[in-house]
């Protein structure tokens, strides 16, 4: 159903219920105290008045107010509001659902107009018609109706009344679900303004078409919604017991719930009755797959040839909002109908025979419970009667704890030996008798009592993960028929205790029972959620599925079948691979037969985070059937944004994979692999595993990165090797070769990085050793050459090989898209780590010197392209400067020209190392696999650099522009001095500027000379500097292409520039465009390019722009400010003044538009003046502190030493500066 407007509504309801509950409450004097505590005035009771806070109210409503006290001490005022405020939302929820249906008596509406929204409830109209129906005060009721100014409190009457009678059929909803349940109390705090404009009603009318209340399941979505917000808050998070619901509830899609009831309940009764008409009414029922004869055998004997229905019993053991209940209840009564049974009498057949439900929500097994008496409902008029009657009760309960119950009191109030005195208290408020042991059978009823005590004492916190034994069954019966006669009988004690213990023994009975079918979508939460209490109960009876909670209760479902029924759950996938569930999943795939899975991965649960929640739904039987073929349905290789639902039905049978679930156990770790090939279950049966040819380490954990972790540029290069080593931290998608732009502080053999008590380092004996690397946390597995000379990071793992064949074969194999496959057979989460490495098969059979040849080559390929991207360890020159022509655009299409080479050279190398590895895999046809250009790892190439879903020309037109700025980048380095036209690759990185002058002495910069000082201005108008950035890059286009072709040159730079990078402006020149790039976009650029560490530092006098320059980190030092402040501020502010002269000369001859431009420059220039000179102020400040940087700080470190002299500080170094 579309969920729109409920989402949109429940969390805003949610929000106005508990303020409305908070304002009555307030009213009856109880209010939010301190820390969360309430605070509660005194009531005073003087015969028929009640005083709180001076105020009158009558006896009833003090009572109730008194019975309220204790619930709020109990449950803290927070969660005493929120259930206030979730159980009248419930209830209107509820009345909404049965006006809209037409299920009230009396025929009227309760909460609106059937002729308009903004009308009164049309019950208003007809109060004195439905008085004696409701069983009010007729006469009060019509004094109420002709006093003409009473309309709120004759419909809180009618509101009221409607509950009370409601409560007779649905006490779970209009009640009470427990003995300590405040039953009329919470009619005080029914907020008010009910007839109001402003009423809290309104938007349950309004906000929600009366079309979406259709089906039955909007409670359930609506209560899914108005808890997401308590969700967001406790999800994630070591969760308390009673946030569980919150955290763990999810509305279970209805498609699945169809594939899961019509699969198993479904499925039972067509195994014992084929030619029954009920498959052709089950959309998601999944034909088995065709048997072999022994197989087919083997079905016939746990088959029964008959199925009584009354004799089925299904339970969904967290049952929620009872979802999962309601499609049962769907295919029963087809079941029923077949049969020959009357419509009117199958609702009643159901709900007491058939269906059972358990939650330790209150809230949901209410909504349960109101769920399936809808449903008979529709099929039985008089169901309602018939439930006030006695004739029917719900098998639905919410579990509740033992921990208030005192059971040698409880004994002595039930009196089951006739002890006590008729009309006594039996001693349940007084202390004074001696407890007397019970003898007989009156001792096996007490010692069951006590059994009940310690079995349910954490059952808010386990729910149905508790078991009760089946010898238990007997007692219980018998004890429940004692209890219901106490709880009929004159005696107020017993029935006081009766009514406490009958919830207990009715979920003991139904946690104690067989099932034919357990179906659920139980609660997901790993361990790390886990509060101590379910920990240690994982560990002590579900030792294998204790990682998660949907295992735990995956297990307990089998305990609850009958021999042979049906198990059907939908839960997370990671079962199915993980490393961490391979104990469970092997337990699972020898215990018992899957029948069918339905592989749903991303999008299983829309209205959530899809790659949170990534799901599978199966069907397994509670036996063993050997070489069973079960029917697998991959849902998961669909689109992750996908409709699964519209997948699963466009899905043909021939697309389904029939697989004996005994194959998986052929790959280590036996994961549900169910797509893989038989020739690929060879390949991973037959050859070796990389875990015998190589050893894994996962490196060095810092403790502190900030401290001892830098990218490469952003220190003096002499200090690597010396005090920086290169350090391999995994990175991006990056196949072959490249991600080594690390560092990390090893002097002294990390002596540093020892020292501290939260650092950790492993496999040192391997450090700077040659291997192959890949990154744990990636969406898509890509391995990498390692050179000698790294240090590991841990989220780098590696595998070091005997010999360099053995390393570029498994390097081989790691980067065919093969293992992009295996790996998510392997660990389909978003990490791939080194014992998953190990586990992929390694070819025997392999024409091993082509195939290391092929590999080498590719990492030479990708070598080559990193050497053109200025970040890169081995950069060395920008294509389009070394392919330079005349035109820059000729250059370019060179450049084109050479990547587009390099890229079918790697396409190529790749397709034939798969051809390879795959043959020597004997893979054959039976594994199709395609070389995907996106995945083609070169940064010249435009499908990998640039977003998938992008156009083909809007790819092109960006690795033009890119390009471009590119080789303004590698120009800015020229003028600079970290690079040079004369050179090749890194010039000068060094500190302080040392070591320069011997640079230039030796020539190093002659054909384009570098900066004097490192300070490179950028001007936003041409005539404030000589040597701004826009005109040494034409300097720089005139030196590398030529002076002839220059302005064609700066046409072309500035198309580019306008295809991306700038938005074009009608009649700029070219020039003026560069200016414009240097001033606006550079910048943004370079932080972008160097991750946030810029090496040339934008010093800014702020939003005018009236003075800003680039200066080279490494060439920064003590005199840099001063040089600065000299040499181009005081200089600029000279200019300034010239030219605020020059114009204000110039206005007083101007007229008309000219005055007008005039006067506009001049307000600007004054404001540049401003601004400059306080920035002179700051400059001057700075520069006499003679700040030195030292480079191993770091930039992010070093950025935040000049105030804000510099752009950007925030986004830097992280924090802002005064």
């Amino acid at each position: 159903m579309n969920t729109k407007n409920l989402k949109a509504y429940a969390p805003k309801a949610r929000s106005q219920f508990i303020e409305a509950i908070k304002k009555r409450a307030a009213q009856f004097g109880i209010y939010e105290g301190k820390n969360g505590e309430a605070r509660i005035e005194t009531v005073q009771i003087e015969g028929s008045v009640a005083i709180i806070e001076g105020r009158a109210f009558t006896r009833q409503e003090g009572e109730q107010r008194k019975r309220l006290e204790k619930k709020v001490a109990d449950r803290g005022y927070d969660m005493f509001i929120r259930e206030m405020a979730y159980t009248w939302f419930n209830r209107l929820a509820a009345i909404r659902y049965m006006e809209l249906h037409g299920y009230f008596d009396h025929g009227f509406r309760v909460l609106s107009h059937p002729l308009s929204v903004d009308s009164l409830p049309e019950i208003l109209s007809h109060a004195s018609d439905v008085a004696d129906g409701l069983k009010l005060d007729k006469s009060h009721i019509i004094e109420l109706q002709l006093a003409g100014d009473k309309e709120e409190e004759l419909y809180r009457e009618l509101l009221l009344g409607q509950c009370h009678q409601l409560a007779n059929i649905m006490p779970f909803v209009f009640k009470g679900l427990t003995a300590d349940s405040i039953d009329d109390a919470a009619e005080l705090l029914l907020p008010d303004n009910l007839t109001k404009t402003d009423s809290i009603l309104k938007g349950l009318i309004t906000d929600i078409p009366e079309e979406d209340w259709n089906d039955i399941e909007v409670i359930g979505w609506l209560y899914q919604f108005y808890i997401s917000e308590h969700k967001d808050a406790v999800i994630g998070k070591v969760v308390k017991s009673e946030d569980i619901p919150a955290a763990t509830q999810l509305f279970t899609p209805n498609w699945i719930v169809k594939y899961l009831v019509q699969n198993s309940l479904g499925r039972q009764w067509l195994a014992t009755y084929p030619d029954s008409d009920l498959k052709g009414k089950m959309e998601y029922y999944i034909e088995p797959a065709e048997q072999s004869d022994d197989v087919i055998e083997q079905l016939k004997a746990i088959t029964p040839t008959s199925i009584d229905p009354e004799e089925i019993k299904v339970l969904d053991p967290a049952c929620g909002s009872g979802h999962i209940l309601v499609e049962v209840y769907e295919v029963l009564r087809e079941i029923y109908l077949e049969r020959g049974y009357r419509l009117r009498e199958i609702p009643e057949l159901i709900l007491t025979k058939n269906i059972y439900g358990l939650d330790i929500d209150d809230r949901a097994a209410q909504l349960a419970g109101f769920a399936l008496m809808m449903k008979a409902r529709e099929d039985d008029r008089r169901i309602f009667q018939r439930v006030e009657e006695g004739e029917v009760a719900l098998n639905v309960f919410s579990l509740q704890s033992t921990e208030h119950l005192d059971i040698p009191k409880i004994w002595k109030a039930l009196d089951l030996e006739g002890n006590q005195q008729t009309g006594s208290t039996g001693g349940l408020f007084d202390n004074t008798d001696e407890f007397v042991q019970p003898k007989g059978v009156y001792k096996e009823y007490f010692e069951t009592l006590q059994y009940l005590k310690s079995s349910f004492l954490q059952v808010k916190t386990l729910g149905s993960l508790i078991q009760v034994e089946s010898k238990k069954l007997e007692k219980l019966a018998a004890l429940k028929k004692e209890i219901y006669e106490k709880l009929v009988g004159s005696d107020p004690a017993a029935r006081h205790v009766s009514i406490e213990l009958m919830p207990i023994i009715n979920q003991a009975i139904v946690i104690g029972q067989l099932y034919d079918s357990v179906i659920a979508n139980p609660p997901y939460m790993g361990i790390k959620g886990m509060n101590k209490d379910i920990k240690d109960y994982g560990k002590k009876k579900f030792p294998l599925a204790k990682m998660d909670l949907f295992t735990m209760f995956f297990e307990r479902g089998f305990t609850f079948l009958k021999q042979a029924g049906f198990n059907a759950q939908i839960n997370l996938q990671t079962w199915m691979f993980l490393g961490s569930f391979e104990k469970f999943r092997k337990n699972m795939l020898e215990t018992y037969s899957f029948d069918s899975l339905v592989h749903i991965g991303y999008n299983s649960f829309p209205t959530m985070n899809s790659k949170i929640a990534q799901a599978t739904a199966f069907v397994a039987r509670k036996t063993k059937v050997e070489d069973l073929l079960g029917q697998y349905i991959d849902l998961s290789s669909a689109e992750a944004s996908a409709d699964k639902q519209l997948v699963f039905q466009n899905t043909q049978p021939s697309k389904y994979y029939s697989k004996n679930q005994n194959i998986f156990h052929s790959i280590s770790g036996s994961p549900i692999a169910y797509w893989i090939s038989k020739s690929e279950l060879e390949a991973f049966k037959n050859s070796k595993s990389n875990s015998e040819l190589c050893i894994t380490s996962n490196g060095v954990q810092t403790g502190d990165n900030d401290a001892f972790v830098r990218e490469w540029f952003e220190v003096s290069h002499q200090t690597i090797g010396t005090k920086w080593f290169p350090y391999n931290k995994g990175g991006p998608f990056q196949k072959w070769y490249g991600n080594n732009g690390a560092i990390v502080d090893w002097e002294n053999n990390g002596m540093r990085i020892k020292a501290r008590e939260n650092s950790c380092y492993r496999g040192e004996e391997n450090y700077f050793k040659s291997c192959m690397t890949w990154t744990d946390v990636t969406w898509r597995v890509s391995g990498r050459y390692l050179p000698d000379g790294f240090i590991l990071d841990a989220a780098g793992p590696c595998a070091y090989f005997d010999t360099e064949d053995e390393l570029f074969i498994a390097l081989g194999v790691f980067n065919t898209p093969l293992v992009e496959q295996w790996s998510n057979i392997i660990n389909p989460t978003l990490h791939f780590q080194a014992g998953d490495f190990k586990k992929l098969p390694f070819p025997d059979s392999l024409d091993v010197g082509n195939t290391v040849e092929l590999v080498k080559q590719s990492i030479e390929v990708v070598k080559n392209d990193l050497s053109r991207i200025e970040t890169s360890t081995s950069f060395n020159t920008p294509y389009i400067i070394e392919l330079s022509d005349k035109l820059m655009s000729t250059s370019f299409r060179s450049f084109i020209e050479t990547a587009d080479n390099s890229f079918k050279r790697l396409k190529s190398l790749e397709l034939d190392i798969c051809n390879n590895i795959s043959n020597a895999f004997c893979l054959g046809d039976s594994v199709k696999y395609n070389i995907k250009d996106e995945l083609i790892s070169l940064y010249s190439n435009k499908h990998f650099v640039y977003n998938k879903e992008m156009d083909d020309d809007k790819k092109s037109s960006m690795l033009l522009c890119g390009t471009v700025a590119d080789s303004i980048s590698f120009s800015v380095g020229c003028m600079m001095g970290r690079y040079s036209l004369d050179r090749e690759g890194l010039v000068y990185a060094y500190s302080g500027n040392e070591g320069f002058k011997s640079l230039e002495a030796e020539e190093a910069f002659k054909t384009f000379p570098a900066d004097d000082d490192g300070i490179i201005p950028l001007a936003s108008e041409e005539w404030l500097f000589d040597d701004d950035a826009t005109t040494r890059f034409k300097e720089f286009v005139k030196t590398v292409w030529g002076n002839e072709t220059l302005d064609e040159n700066l046409e072309f730079v500035a198309e580019s520039l306008c295809l991306h990078a700038l938005k074009p402006v009608k009649g700029e020149s070219a020039n003026d465009t560069v200016r414009r790039y240097f001033s606006k976009q550079f910048f943004k650029d370079h932080c972008k390019t160097y991750k946030k560490r810029p090496i040339y530092w934008l010093f800014s006098s702020g939003k005018e722009k009236a003075f800003e320059c680039l200066v080279y980190l490494h060439r920064y030092n003590e005199s840099t400010l001063s040089r600065m402040r000299t040499e181009y501020v005081t200089p600029l502010m000279g200019k300034f003044d010239a030219q605020y002269t020059l114009l204000s000369e110039q206005q007083v001859q101007a007229t008309g538009t000219e005055a007008r431009r005039i006067e506009k420059e001049l307000k600007t220039l004054d404001k540049k003046q401003a601004e400059l000179r306080t920035f002179d102020e700051q400059l001057k400040h700075f520069a006499e502190k003679r700040i030195t940087l030292d480079l191993d700080d770091g930039v992010k470190a070093n950025y935040g030493k000049f105030g804000n002299l510099l752009a950007d500080v925030k986004a830097i170094h992280g924090k802002a500066v005064k």
